[in-house]
């Protein structure tokens, strides 16, 4: 760039001008800043203000400063010994100007000493700012953990200058911090002390009153009528109004509303009408208070936006919006909304698509003319829906990594929309490297065992959602954690990738203490779910135990005292000799029930347990591969001792043998095994005995029970289906059943009196389980409550049970996950097929909480209320506490 400035005295009027503001503006601040030029005796040394000279800098010598470089200044400030420098002149001016803006000192002063054969000798004078010594916040309703956050937001530390500068930015950020939680009035006062212990510091208190929280008041909209004012409301996530109850609601017209809607079948209008009715005159806030907070209200206006484009008004906007202060700390919003017109879809096209014909693109974009314009549906079913049925899904699946889909809108007429798809297919990748990051105990084969992308096969986005998801169910890692690094190469058409993973707390200890049966039970128990057997003799490897191999040990032992004793033991391999996911389990349990009399005491009586059991598992790859299957072979000894409990057996002696083959099949389509939004979970499984009575001929009849069921006979089928629903971000609903059937071979022996169904209570201890007996936990009644009327207190052999809840988390943090629910529950147990009234429940809702700690596993705690009463135990029902652990009691 050339400048160029004709010679005259206007010119050279304004070319000098920037330089006096400047000389004017130094003098101004230096003059505000304490900052003197000082040119020591001007009679001694005679200089003359009218006439500057030039000499050299003969020496600088700078004074008062402890903790700075005397070098380092003397660089920072421009001067330098042997310069050339006019005296008096704005070269000093512009030295202190340097020295002031490094914002390091309070007072800042330049001295002529002396001069000498031409030469001048300055001395620097400064005064350094103070350094911060500590600091506190002070406040009586600032509480622990917001000072650990402000103190991890101010970042200071012993030694910074204090400045301006430091205590300004300090002041904004305690006060955008409380602005955040709703504060919007914050207040804080900063107060500095000298430090007498330490020279030149200080000791900052950060006095901060945060005033009342501001609450939005309501919220007013206008200009909307395709939307209604609840859903606009329900659209803005975190701009809430303020809970309160409207007097004078008229809750005569929502009846006649709803009989009315009803009569017509337009149960959609009705539920409507019940929901804005809710809405406008009972306002409760539960899970979302109510607070104002600028930026979350502009991301809200963008949400009511997305949901107006939703239902094909492309062109809405917010036209104005205000936000006025009510003087109590509340505010009113006003939102003003200019709709415009709804579109519709009218011509879509294909262009660039050669692997796939047109025809199967429409099906997979699902998407006719006339309907409503939808930018979210188009982009969704354009990318990526849940049901992996969009366009993109059929490419990405099938190697192609570089396909794109643009939609280009080529005419926009009336209300109606053309639009033209481009797809770019691009061509087929295939996987070069897969690799795992970031775990430390979890060893790299039992997680590559796991992927199903593998180098050498064609990309796939489906293999890789799936691998997330089998990540996910080993419960090593934390699953909001868990994300593939997707790593493309377009010049050789290959891709990397990288599993990014992060390790959680696999292993779980049980401690609990419950009072049942009038006794207070303990319980201790040890999980090992990442166990590793191999380095079980390797001393290096514990911390505290072997692990990371992907093994299951499970230790747990129960008791009241010396009258009741339990134990177990199980280990789990899942991928048995390691190339294929075949399971191996092995597990031991011991019980003994006695009284506390002396053994030769004829008072003394005792019931011992004795149970093996072998397992093998195996994952399907028919129906698809979500199924599993496991065969086990169970071996129980049930030992009497005088034990006249049994109302089949009153002589309380003998020893019975229960050997039984186990199948189970059972499909988990879940997205997560801790709370799972959507998916499913399936499981059939049949118990069988060998049918001794079937190769023996024998009078059943005349036979005692010691005899009759020494050899216990049966099969028993049973069923439970779970499925889950997200209705809205992260709120689901969670349907359940469980249905189960004991039969006998043998008519003349009948039913055994083992393995019958209890129902009722948490169904959490194996407390009491001492004939194989299967306790289903129904919340609301007592343990073991609801059994068949007249059947000598034997449990049912069939029994049902439905459960729907409704779950939304409070916290999914993978130290505590945290999610709340209410329910309603039905069930109840037969004796025979000819008493079997499969509507005949028994009726319980509550509500309960779930809390996922990883060294605890799953904490319970649910309030249920019986609707019905159980004939002949009428405190078996209403209010009722249950408290589980590690235990699923729906």
């Amino acid at each position: 760039m050339i400048v160029s400035f004709k010679n005259n005295k206007r010119n050279i009027f304004y070319s000098w001008l920037p330089c006096i503001l400047v000389a004017l503006l130094c003098l101004g601040k230096s003059t505000a800043v304490k900052a003197q030029i000082s040119l020591g005796d001007s009679e001694k040394i005679n200089l003359d203000y009218t006439q500057p000279k030039t000499y050299t800098i003969g020496g600088i010598v700078v004074g008062g400063v402890k903790y700075l470089d005397p070098s380092v200044l003397t660089m920072l400030s421009g001067l330098t010994v042997g310069d050339k420098i006019k005296i008096p002149s704005d070269d000093i001016a512009n030295a202190i100007k340097k020295l002031w803006e490094q914002g390091l000192f309070e007072d800042v002063k330049i001295s002529l000493v002396k001069i000498e054969d031409g030469e001048a000798f300055l001395e620097i004078w400064l005064k350094e700012r103070p350094r911060l010594s500590k600091f506190a916040f002070k406040g009586s309703k600032v509480k622990k953990s917001q000072i650990d956050d402000l103190r991890e937001k101010l970042s200071l530390t012993r030694g910074d200058v204090v400045t301006e500068n430091l205590m300004v930015r300090a002041e904004n950020i305690i006060k955008q911090y409380y602005v955040g939680k709703g504060y919007l009035n914050a207040e804080v006062y900063i107060q500095q002390i000298p430090d007498t212990t330490t020279s030149n510091s200080v000791i900052l208190n950060f006095n901060i009153d945060r005033n009342q929280k501001v609450k939005i008041y309501d919220i007013n909209i206008e200009g909307n009528s395709a939307l209604t004012d609840y859903q606009i409301k329900k659209a803005m996530k975190e701009t809430k109004e303020k809970g309160v109850f409207k007097p004078g609601a008229n809750i005569e017209k929502l009846i006649y509303d709803i009989v009315k809607n009803t009569i017509k079948f337009d149960f959609e209008e009705a539920v409507n009408d019940i929901e804005n009715y809710a809405h406008e005159n009972v306002k409760i806030r539960i899970f979302k208070p109510s607070k104002y907070i600028e930026s979350d209200f502009k991301e809200d206006l963008n949400s009511v936006i997305a949901k107006y484009q939703e239902i094909g008004y492309r062109d809405a906007q917010i036209a104005n919006d205000s936000v006025i202060n009510n003087g109590d700390n509340t505010v009113s919003v006003s939102i003003n909304i200019d709709e415009g017109k709804q579109y519709h879809f009218r011509n879509i096209t294909f262009v660039g698509n050669t692997v796939y014909p047109t025809e199967l693109l429409r099906e997979r974009l699902d998407i006719k003319k006339g309907d409503i314009y939808n930018k979210q549906l188009l982009d969704n079913n354009l990318n990526f829906n849940q049901n992996g049925l969009d366009v993109s899904s059929l490419y990405l699946d099938n190697g192609y990594l570089f396909f794109s889909a643009t939609p280009v809108e080529v005419n926009v007429e009336n209300d109606s929309i053309d639009l033209e798809i481009r797809i770019h297919e691009g061509q087929q990748a295939r996987i070069n490297r897969v690799t795992v990051k970031g775990n430390t105990k979890t060893n790299d084969h039992v997680i590559m065992r796991e992927i199903r992308t593998l180098p050498g096969d064609l990309f796939s986005r489906a293999q890789v959602i799936r691998t997330i998801r089998e990540l996910s169910q080993l419960k090593y890692f934390n699953n909001e954690g868990l994300q593939p690094d997707i790593q493309p190469n377009y010049k050789d058409g290959t891709v990397d990738i990288e599993y990014v993973v992060e390790e959680a707390s696999a292993d779980q200890i049980e401690l609990a203490g419950g009072y049942g049966y009038g006794r207070v039970i303990g319980t201790i128990g040890l999980s090992f779910n990442n166990f590793s057997l191999k380095n079980i003799f390797n001393g290096k490897a514990y911390r505290p135990i072997p692990s990371g191999d992907g093994q299951k040990l499970s230790l747990r032992l129960q008791t009241y005292g010396k009258g009741y004793l339990s134990y177990s033991f199980s280990f789990t391999e899942p991928w048995l000799g390691g190339k294929k996911p075949n399971s191996l389990t092995l597990s031991y349990y011991h019980s003994l029930y006695r009284s506390e009399a002396a053994k030769s005491d004829p008072s003394y009586y005792e019931f011992k347990v004795d149970g093996l059991s072998v397992g093998l598992g195996r994952r399907l790859k028919w129906p698809d591969d979500f199924f599993t299957a496991g065969i086990s072979l169970n071996l129980n000894k049930y030992k009497l001792k005088n034990y006249k409990i049994f109302s089949f057996d009153q002589t309380g002696n003998g020893d019975y043998y229960n050997i039984n083959f186990a199948l189970n099949i059972g499909r988990n389509s879940t997205d997560d095994p801790i709370y799972p939004r959507r998916g499913s979970d399936f499981l059939f499984s049949a118990e069988l005995t060998p049918p001794y009575s079937l190769f023996q001929n024998k009078n059943y009849d005349r036979l005692s029970p010691a005899e009759r069921y020494k050899w216990i006979e049966y099969h028993k089928w049973k069923f439970t289906a779970s499925v889950f629903t997200e209705i809205a971000p992260k709120l689901v609903i969670h349907s359940r059943a469980k249905l189960g059937f004991l039969g006998a071979y043998n008519q003349n022996v009948g039913v055994t009196p083992f393995e019958r169904f209890y129902l009722g209570g948490d169904g959490l201890s194996n407390y009491n389980n001492f004939d194989g007996r299967e306790i289903i936990g129904m919340r609301g009644y007592t343990s073991q409550a609801i059994v068949p009327q007249n059947n000598k207190g034997l449990g049912g052999t069939i029994f049902s049970k439905y459960t729907l809840e409704l779950r939304y988390p409070l916290t999914l943090a993978p130290s505590s996950k945290i999610f709340a629910f209410s329910f309603l529950e039905a069930g109840n147990t037969w004796g025979s097929f000819d008493s079997y009234a499969p509507f005949q429940l028994y009726r319980t809702v509550g509500v309960g909480v779930r809390i996922f700690l990883p060294i605890f596993g799953i904490i319970g705690l649910d309030y249920g209320y019986g609707l019905d009463d159980i004939p002949g135990n009428p405190n078996a029902g209403k209010g009722q506490f249950h408290f589980s652990l590690n235990n699923s009691i729906d």
